[in-house]
């Protein structure tokens, strides 16, 4: 996960699209996403191309399609803004664990609404987690990203634990620029 690495241009306007997703909860238009970082239309159908290869960006089709960051992209922007792994708060039935630190949470499968599902690795053991108990991740420093689930399998080797997401949420920015 924290091996894209974006060029200024693409954070730029992965930004903007995630800024302006966040006020409209709808598919963004190149062309708002070009008023906003003051570029033309073209390039940013350009960059749009390279983002969705990314698995950053997903197109919707149709009058009112547009562009819409995928859960990978609130990862990315907070991987390449994290200069120090920051502190990402662990809950395990609603209590804070103490001595867990999330190091990377994958959302590889989210693209799958049906196995919407989030690899949490942790510094510190998974050991007490068991199947079924309720997990709470976040909010992630950048992107402010919480993730609410129940533990659906682990690997206590890598310390990584399987979540199914019930609710995936980040806060809604005010809308003033």
């Amino acid at each position: 996960m924290s091996s894209i690495e974006l060029t200024s241009s693409q954070k730029t306007i992965l930004t903007a699209l995630i800024n302006l997703h966040r006020e409209s909860e709808d598919a963004v238009k190149g062309e708002d996403i070009a008023a906003e970082v003051d570029r033309n239309p073209g390039t940013i159908r350009n960059q749009m191309q390279s983002l969705k290869a990314l698995q950053l960006v997903e197109g919707v089709p149709g009058p009112k399609g547009g562009y819409k960051p995928t859960a990978n992209a609130y990862e990315a922007l907070d991987v390449n803004q994290m200069d120090e792994p920051a502190f990402v708060p662990l809950y395990h039935d609603g209590e804070e664990v103490e001595n867990a630190n999330v190091d990377e949470i994958d959302l590889s499968s989210v693209h799958h609404p049906e196995l919407c599902r989030a690899e949490i690795h942790i510094q510190g053991s998974v050991r007490d987690f068991h199947e079924g108990d309720n997990v709470t991740v976040g909010p992630t420093p950048l992107s402010k990203l919480v993730i609410e689930g129940v533990v659906d399998g682990k690997d206590d080797t890598g310390n990584i634990l399987i979540l199914r997401i019930e609710d995936m949420r980040a806060p809604v920015g005010d809308a003033s620029h």
